[in-house]
């Protein structure tokens, strides 16, 4: 499975859409110079576009809906779709963060980033530090450190 091609297509598909999103989690640490292992695509999105959203993952074959998983009082709203890769014993999970008020301030400073395929809008670090101070598991800590070494270089 390559993460990075099945991320290209959900894009694509969002743009042709007219979706906006931002990255976040995993891949977002990779784009900031922090890559770390990581079978999942993680990207904030508006509430009022998931079902659009879920109708392209679905059509990009993340058949399996998991549903809501609400955090932190509802402050972190997550919808998680998972893809079985053919042939491999592999899942590729889409964890559609939705934007609350609590997290509004992660939404307006997004950064749009250039990559091979265009704009790419992602979670700025400090941002990035909100939603895991948020949840705060032990790969969120690590996370955590390294963004916060980026700031203090600016």
């Amino acid at each position: 499975m390559e993460l990075f091609e099945e991320f290209s297509q959900l894009v694509k598909e969002f743009k042709k859409e007219k979706i906006e999103y931002a990255l976040c989690g995993g891949l977002a640490m990779a784009v900031y110079a922090f890559p770390r292992a990581t079978l999942d695509i993680d990207i904030l999105i508006e509430p009022e576009t998931l079902e659009k959203a879920k109708s392209i993952a679905k059509k990009l074959g993340f058949a399996f809906d998991a549903g809501l998983m609400r955090f932190s009082n509802d402050a972190i709203q997550i919808h998680r779709l998972t893809k079985i890769i053919p042939g491999l014993s592999d899942v590729l999970m889409l964890d559609m963060l939705l934007l609350t008020s609590e997290i509004k301030e992660v939404w307006e400073t997004k950064q749009i980033l250039i990559w091979d395929q265009g704009d790419l809008p992602v979670v700025s670090p400090r941002g990035l530090i909100k939603l895991k101070s948020m949840r705060l598991s032990g790969q969120d800590q690590d996370d955590i450190n390294n963004l916060k070494s980026i700031i203090d270089e600016d």
